[in-house]
């Protein structure tokens, strides 16, 4: 059996990746409150670093947390929704999976309060 949407090419197919990706947001926000949060602190986020960078390096290294969060949170829900799908009986390997999908989302944020807050600590504090 052979998906029909693998066989766009050119313009067609830029233009239904983009409204594929339209829809996974847009059922992010509906469907994951994790991905709000995380949507909110990353636009509040972006417009900080907008207002503290002192150039366009300093203003990319503080939103690229911003979005590699919510990326990773994308990967999270996406996980999770493959392995509910599959079923949502208990298992140690869907488990497994969805700590992992966790632990993604988690190192993300690690990083974000790294860079922010190595960013502000040289920056206002000493």
């Amino acid at each position: 059996m052979r998906n029909e949407k693998k066989g766009k090419s050119g313009i067609c197919r830029i233009k239904n990746a983009f409204f594929y990706s339209l829809s996974g947001i847009r059922s992010a926000w509906q469907d994951e409150e994790a991905f709000r949060q995380i949507l909110i602190l990353a636009i509040l986020g972006v417009g900080c670093a907008s207002v503290m960078a002192r150039d366009w390096i300093e203003w990319s290294i503080l939103i690229l947390p911003c979005f590699l969060a919510l990326m990773a949170e994308l990967i999270n829900s996406a996980i999770e929704n493959a392995i509910d799908f599959t079923s949502l009986e208990i298992h140690p390997l869907a488990k497994k999976a969805k700590d992992m999908g966790s632990a993604i989302q988690f190192v993300a944020c690690v990083l974000w309060v790294l860079i922010w807050g190595g960013y502000i600590g040289q920056r206002f504090l000493g």
